[in-house]
C-alpha cells in the first residue's frame, strides 16, 4: 500500500529545513509584483535598459514621426511620458489598459520630467472604444462624474484622494496602537438608534415568518436599523479592553441634500475608560487629527494635493495652495481655544453680525454660527473646541455638568469646529451611574415614568444591555466620533463632500 504523505506548510517546510542544517527552497516560483509609476518617477528604475510599466492611457498625442501617451497607474498625480512610434500608438486609446516595456532615457525637456519611456514593446490589455470612453480630455462637471462612481477614481485628483485616504488610516492606525488603544469592529446592524434623532434605515428582508410572542414575523423577530454611530458597542468593549477605537460606516436617513451630508458616510470613534476629565478626551482628539495631518507637510501625497487643481472646480482657485498650507498649519498650532457654549451664545449675540437664525441659549447652533465663532475663537485659523451645551439638546447618556444649577443645565460634552467646515467631531463624558442614567432614559421618554425600582427588563427593551453596563464594574469613560470624510475633505480642500467618497450615497442618489 502506497505511504500518503502530508502537505507541508511553508513555515513547518521552513523549520524542518532549519533544524536539517537543509536549504529551504519554495516550491511555488516567485513572482515579481510590478513596480508602480510613482516608484519609477522617484527613484528610478533598477535597470534603466529594461523597464515594464502597468496603467492606463490618460492621453495620446500623435505627430508625424512619433507619439507621446501619457500613463498613469493611480500610483502618482503626475503620469508618466512614453515615446512611442505611430505604428505602436495606433492601437493606443484613452482608458486602454496597457504594458509597456522598454528603456527608461533622459527626456530632452527635463522641466517636465526628467526622463521618459522609450518603448519597445506594446501589449495592450483592454481595449477602451474612444467614442464611447465617458473620461475625455476636456472638463467635465461633478454632477455628470458621480453618475459614474465606478470610473470617476480614473481621474488623477480623484486616485490621489483614494491615495490620501489610504495614508490617513494608516497614520491613525500606526498612532493609535503606540498609545495603546486596542481597534475593534462594531455592528452595522443594531437594534437602537442611539442618537435618538429618529433619522435611521430600517433594516428588512424578504423573509416572512409567522407573528407570534417577542416576534413580528421578520428577520430579526424585531425592528432593526443602520447604525448611526458604533458609541454604545465600543462603550462595552472598553470595559473590556480599555481604550478602543474603529472607523466604520454609519447611516442616517436625513433628506439633506447640501455639500456637507451624506446618508453613508464613515466615522472615527473612540472610547476611553477609567477616565473622569473630559480635557483628557478633547486632547486626544486634538492629538489624532494633528497626527494625520502632520505628514502633509513632507509626504508625496501631501504635495501631489497642493500642486493638483481639483477638476470638479470649473474655475480653479491660484491660492489653492496657500489656503491649504494656511489650514494644515492651523491644525498643527495647539493648543487649540476651548470655550463653552453659553460664552459661545453670548459671543454670537453680542456680534453685530445678521444671521439667518437668532443665536438663543438652549437651542443648537447652526452652521452660520459655528463658521462665526471658528472664524472668531481660532487662531491662526486653529479649530475651536465648543463645550458644555445644554442637556435638554443633547442625547440621554451624557453626563451631566459639575457646576449645573436648576437654570441652565448642561451637560460634560464637546463639538470641534473646522473654519469653513463646521463641526467635524463631537464627543462626552459618558453617565456611568445607573440611576442617573434610568432618570435621563425617563426624562428622553425611552422609559416610563415612575419609581426606578419598579423599572422591569421589558420596559427597558433594547437598551438593557446598555444598563447592564452600568450594573456591573462601570466606570467614568467618554469619547468621540470624528466625521472622517469631513475632516479628509478639508484637508484636501474639496468643497463637496460627495467628492472624497468614491460612491456617495445620499438623498435620492444611490448609483452602483
Amino acid at each position: 500500500m502506497a505511504t500518503i504523505r502530508p502537505q507541508l506548510s511553508r513555515c513547518v517546510r521552513q523549520a524542518v529545513c532549519r533544524a536539517s542544517n537543509r536549504p529551504f527552497s519554495s516550491s511555488r516560483q516567485q513572482l515579481q509584483l510590478p513596480v508602480p509609476i510613482a516608484h519609477i518617477l522617484d527613484k528610478g528604475p533598477a535597470d534603466a535598459e529594461d523597464v515594464v510599466i502597468n496603467g492606463f492611457v490618460r492621453s495620446i498625442r500623435n505627430q508625424k514621426q512619433r507619439s507621446f501617451a501619457s500613463i498613469g497607474d493611480g500610483s502618482s498625480l503626475e503620469p508618466l511620458q512614453a515615446l512611442l512610434t505611430p505604428e505602436q500608438a495606433q492601437s493606443l486609446t484613452a482608458g486602454t489598459a496597457v504594458r509597456l516595456s522598454g528603456a527608461w532615457k533622459p527626456s530632452p525637456n527635463p522641466k517636465a520630467q526628467s526622463h521618459e519611456l522609450h518603448v519597445t514593446g506594446v501589449d495592450v490589455i483592454g481595449a477602451a472604444d474612444p467614442t464611447t470612453f465617458p473620461l475625455q480630455k476636456k472638463y467635465q462637471t461633478p454632477e455628470y462624474l458621480r453618475t459614474i462612481p465606478h470610473l470617476r477614481t480614473r481621474l488623477p485628483f480623484n486616485s490621489t484622494l483614494l491615495r490620501f485616504r489610504s495614508a490617513c488610516i494608516a497614520e491613525i492606525t500606526l498612532a493609535l496602537s503606540r498609545d495603546g488603544y486596542t481597534q475593534t469592529h462594531t455592528p452595522i446592524i443594531t437594534s437602537s438608534d442611539c442618537e435618538g434623532a429618529g433619522e435611521v434605515f430600517n433594516v428588512g428582508s424578504t423573509h416572512k415568518a409567522p407573528v407570534g410572542e417577542n416576534d413580528d414575523g421578520s428577520f430579526f423577530r424585531s425592528p432593526k436599523y443602520l447604525t448611526v454611530s458604533s458609541q454604545l458597542h465600543l462603550e462595552a468593549l472598553a470595559q473590556s479592553v480599555g481604550n478602543v477605537w474603529t472607523l466604520s460606516p454609519t447611516f442616517r436617513a436625513e433628506k439633506s441634500d447640501t455639500a456637507r451630508h451624506l446618508s453613508e458616510f464613515y466615522m472615527l470613534e473612540i472610547e476611553m475608560s477609567f477616565v473622569e476629565d473630559m480635557n483628557v478626551v478633547m486632547d486626544a482628539a486634538e492629538k489624532l487629527i494633528q497626527c494625520m495631518t502632520r505628514p502633509l507637510l513632507s509626504s508625496r501625497v501631501g504635495r501631489e494635493i497642493l500642486a493638483s487643481k481639483d477638476p470638479n472646480n470649473p474655475h480653479p482657485d491660484e491660492k489653492r495652495p496657500e489656503n491649504l498650507r494656511r489650514r494644515w498649519e492651523g491644525i498643527l498650532s495647539g493648543p487649540w481655544p476651548r470655550i463653552t457654549y453659553t460664552e459661545a451664545i453670548r459671543l454670537l449675540q453680542s456680534s453685530k453680525r445678521k444671521f439667518d437664525h437668532k443665536p438663543e441659549w438652549g437651542s443648537g447652533l447652526q452652521a452660520e454660527h459655528e463658521r462665526y465663532i471658528a472664524d472668531k475663537v481660532g487662531v491662526e485659523g486653529s479649530p475651536v473646541f465648543v463645550t458644555h451645551y445644554p442637556r435638554s439638546i443633547k442625547p440621554f447618556y451624557m453626563l451631566p455638568a459639575a457646576n449645573n444649577n436648576d437654570t441652565a443645565e448642561t451637560v460634560e460634552c464637546f463639538d470641534l469646529l473646522l473654519p469653513e467646515v463646521c463641526e467635524v467631531v463631537g464627543g462626552s463624558m459618558r453617565e456611568y451611574r445607573v440611576e442617573q442614567l434610568l432618570v435621563s432614559m425617563q426624562s428622553n421618554g425611552l422609559i416610563p415614568p415612575g419609581p426606578l425600582s419598579s423599572i422591569s427588563d421589558e420596559q427597558l427593551g433594547e437598551l438593557k444591555w446598555y444598563v447592564d453596563l452600568r450594573r456591573w464594574g462601570s466606570v467614568p469613560h467618554g469619547g468621540f466620533g470624528l466625521g472622517f470624510d469631513r475632516l479628509l475633505g478639508y484637508l484636501a480642500g474639496v468643497q463637496n463632500i460627495r467628492e472624497i467618497v468614491p460612491f456617495p450615497r445620499w438623498v435620492g442618489r444611490c448609483e452602483c
